[in-house]
């Protein structure tokens, strides 16, 4: 009969639990905690946190936690402001901003882990070295062989504009990517929803020449085509955004082409 084990560091254990005494507004925060120095494995840390003196969002209370409760405590954050993408997390099993997410929306403990399927840096900060080389892989950023002009900005009517509404948005949070079953499978060639977003981006702005070569650079059945669209990315994006949409028009224009 086959075996299988369990991979080093996958196994959870309980780990401290920080009361809040005398509050009378209590939320219970269980933060996934793991140290590689340490060598041990992950164990889930309970912080109990008092409402009537914490802000309103998940991020205020990680603050508080790593202020006022135990600095040990790991995580990214900048902008507070849904804009820098620096505190994506999964926070009651959703993939999502911190700084986004209102304490209020959970009902039980508030759970709360790194990114899934990727690399854990340490406790709730994933290693991002991956998508971020994708990222340039699709050179972002205008190529055009046309001299702009001397006096002015590259121009666009309103409606050529209007066509990189729903693109422009992205902060490269990943939480769509991390939400991806075919980005777990197949995340060293899958380009993901999140650079493919970003990929479309550039193929949409009717000021870039380089078309042709871009939809070249996406042709190929890894990069492009592991999208089976399951929507799981549309339905985790913390601004809105439509990814799945983005990766079907790439579709389209390499179909229209050939």
């Amino acid at each position: 009969m086959a075996q299988f084990k369990l991979p080093a560091n996958s196994t959870i254990s309980e780990g401290k639990t920080f009361r809040a005494e005398g509050a009378k507004r209590v939320k219970r925060f269980r933060l996934y905690r793991w140290d590689p120095e340490s060598g041990q494995n992950p164990r889930l840390d309970t912080y109990e946190i008092d409402l009537d003196k914490c802000g309103p969002m998940v991020l205020d209370a990680l603050i508080k936690i790593k202020n006022e409760v135990d600095s040990t405590v790991t995580f990214r954050r900048s902008c507070r402001e849904g804009i820098c993408g620096s505190c994506a997390m999964n926070i009651d099993g959703t993939n999502t901003l911190a700084c986004l997410k209102p304490i209020d929306d959970v009902a039980d403990d508030v759970k709360v882990y790194p990114l899934p399927h990727m690399p854990v840096v340490k406790d709730l900060v994933p290693d991002l070295s991956v998508p971020y080389a994708q990222y340039a892989s699709i050179e972002p950023w205008l190529k055009s062989e046309t001299v702009p002009p001397p006096d002015k900005e590259r121009t666009q009517s309103v409606e050529e504009r209007a066509k990189i509404d729903g693109l422009w948005e992205c902060i490269l949070c990943f939480c769509c990517s991390t939400s991806c079953p075919s980005y777990w499978w197949n995340g060293d060639r899958y380009l993901g929803p999140a650079i493919l977003l970003q990929a479309y981006r550039w193929l949409a702005d009717s000021r870039d020449e380089h078309q042709g070569e871009r939809l070249d650079n996406l042709e190929d059945p890894f990069r492009l085509y592991r999208c089976h669209t399951i929507m799981n990315c549309t339905k985790t994006c913390p601004k809105g955004l439509n990814p799945a949409k983005a990766i079907g028009e790439i579709k389209k224009m390499i179909v229209a082409r050939n």
